[in-house]
């Protein structure tokens, strides 16, 4: 379970205190799929790097899996979120000189694994995600769904318990798209919880609910059905 309580993330700016996150309070259950919403700036990606483990609040306690991991010290932290956390980018977040399967394998390489089990693990993953034809390409020889799914197979290569999307399907044309968001729901169907922070009404709606986030707070806490009539009203004050 994700829990937060009377979390704060705030930054310094001219001198003066930006509060990207205030006063969130929220529970996410195993295996849920959660999308989060909210115009520019309003704290979404600023939420899914804190849930993460990309971050720390500012003030308020942060338990993950029953862990308060608050004051964890930085490599707790990072051996945390290498272990349980995947994270998936818009932008991919790939290394242009490295084959996908090398792509695949890096978190496996940073956890010391050996590389006979690496190899047969990549193979797999890159298998799962339909790219094993192509695990010697580059990025610059994949289309951008191609690229997305390497991302999408390092991103679970450790089988995380919590799978984070910022914007998956943000840079995609809409057929790369649906094939990406199909991606990320079988991943959930295998019991992943699966966070994922959009603008994108038709990605939301695949979520079983969804947290609209206003200048840093939780606006509303929705189901898919709430969405159009929800965002209308947000867009009207703005």
């Amino acid at each position: 379970m994700i829990e937060l309580e009377d979390v704060w993330r705030t930054f310094e700016l001219g001198g003066r205190e930006l509060h990207a996150l205030a006063g969130i309070d929220e529970r996410i259950l195993p295996g849920e799929h959660v999308a989060i919403m909210g115009p520019s700036g309003s704290g979404k990606s600023t939420l899914l790097n804190l849930i993460g483990c990309l971050d720390r609040p500012t003030r308020g306690t942060y338990r993950f899996e029953g862990r308060d991991v608050t004051h964890l010290a930085d490599g707790e932290l990072a051996r945390l979120r290498g272990e349980r956390v995947g994270y998936v980018f818009q932008s991919y977040h790939l290394v242009g000189r490295l084959e996908a399967w090398r792509n695949v394998e890096l978190p496996l390489v940073l956890a010391g694994v050996e590389r006979a089990e690496r190899r047969a693990r990549v193979s797999a993953a890159l298998a799962e995600v339909g790219l094993a034809p192509r695990e010697d390409h580059r990025p610059a020889q994949l289309s951008g769904g191609e690229r997305q799914r390497v991302a999408i197979a390092r991103a679970t290569i450790r089988r995380p318990s919590v799978l984070l999307a910022d914007e998956p399907t943000g840079n995609l044309d809409r057929a790369s798209g649906q094939q990406i968001l199909e991606l990320l729901g079988r991943f959930h169907a295998q019991g992943m919880t699966l966070i994922v922070v959009t603008h994108d009404l038709a990605v939301a709606r695949r979520a079983q609910r969804v947290l609209l986030l206003e200048d840093g707070r939780i606006a509303r806490r929705l189901v898919p059905a709430e969405l159009a009539g929800a965002l209308a009203a947000l867009g009207s004050k703005s």
